[in-house]
């Protein structure tokens, strides 16, 4: 008996670092110490650049959408879906992303067939500017089934303190500007998985009965598309801020959907009034409704319904700040605004 006999394979952990740690090393800024080989990773953060750093840290992992991805055997997007479920938090307080780290946990390692995942956090990363610093490779035979595996992604950014976005200066009569999704992003998969199972809809080759504007035109394209990843749109807005246009508040509409999310960002005093109709749904939730026959305030409870961001600024900023996102290639639309909130009254009020 040898530990290869009882499920884990010891040279096939060696091979799959080997794979990966040309793409990690690619995305090494200047303030990483070492590579990869040591117990723990080194950052030196340059404190010339902030009066008063303030460190941010989140984790997020992709969640069922691996379970299609792995049914699928398709690798390539959902290294791109951990990284900004992670980072696309950290912008929301104003933070630059610095470094990332992930876990991976299988039944099985294969590492030609799992490269491709690492190597697609890596290409995240490098469009972050965010070092893929370090990570941990898990082979858990009787843990998981033998083609299962799960992600975890953990990512570090910094902010000076007095230019923390954290939503407090939001008042009544703000304006709340929502940034296009690419599409389902990674959160209501249960749901779209169950809506697919019971139409017995084939994911691929199985042409699009509908106009998807993303990566493929198979139902399997469609559901892979990965999130779309806004550190640098954020940046760009940023470092525009004169003084007088800046950014209140912003929510990543990630599980719980616009009605979830919007409410973190301003006081209790406020409400969301927002217009279901000011943007462009993506198709593939009109899909997704007729085919599961599921119900309006479901959809809104859910989905992001095509707006991956809701940005709030005064009415004044409007014109500048939307200049900025169109400046990166985005679409976005003012999709409501900031009103007082009754008492017991809803957050956001659909009109």
């Amino acid at each position: 008996m040898d530990y290869k006999k009882s499920g884990v394979d010891i040279e096939a952990g060696d091979r799959f670092v080997d794979l990966i740690a040309p793409a990690a090393k690619a995305t090494y800024r200047k303030e990483v110490m070492g590579g990869i080989g040591p117990f723990a990773a080194l950052f030196e953060l340059d404190l010339k650049k902030y009066k008063k750093p303030v460190l941010v840290s989140s984790t997020d992992g992709v969640g069922t959408k691996l379970k299609l991805a792995i049914e699928l055997k398709r690798y390539d997007t959902i290294g791109q879906d951990l990284v900004a479920m992670c980072v696309n938090d950290l912008i929301c307080c104003g933070a630059e992303p610095l470094f990332f780290l992930d876990y991976f946990a299988m039944g099985k390692l294969l590492p030609e067939e799992h490269a491709p995942i690492i190597k697609g956090i890596a290409r995240a990363c490098k469009e972050c500017d965010c070092s893929l610093i370090g990570g941990e490779t898990a082979e858990m035979p009787g843990m998981y089934m033998k083609d299962d595996f799960d992600l975890a992604g953990f990512s570090v950014g910094v902010v000076d303190k007095d230019k923390i976005i954290d939503g407090t200066k939001i008042k009544e009569g703000d304006i709340i500007i929502g940034v296009a999704s690419s599409g389902i992003h990674s959160n209501g998969y249960s749901l779209v998985r169950k809506v697919i199972e019971d139409a017995k809809i084939q994911l691929s080759p199985s042409p699009l009965p509908l106009s998807h504007q993303g990566r493929g035109n198979s139902v399997a394209d469609m559901l892979l598309e990965p999130t779309k990843l806004y550190p640098n749109l954020v940046k760009n807005i940023l470092h525009h801020n004169d003084g007088k246009h800046h950014i209140k508040g912003i929510a990543h509409i990630t599980g719980g959907g616009l009605e979830g999310n919007v409410p973190r960002v301003f006081p209790k005093s406020c409400a969301a009034e927002l217009d279901i109709d000011s943007w462009e749904r993506p198709e593939v939730f009109n899909f997704l409704q007729r085919l599961g026959s599921i119900p309006e305030n479901e959809m809104r409870r859910v989905f992001n319904l095509g707006i991956g961001l809701a940005i709030v600024v005064s009415e004044e900023s409007v014109e500048r700040v939307m200049h900025d996102i169109k400046g990166v290639g985005e679409k976005a639309w003012v999709i409501g605004k900031i009103v007082g909130r009754k008492k017991n009254g809803k957050e956001v009020i659909f009109v």
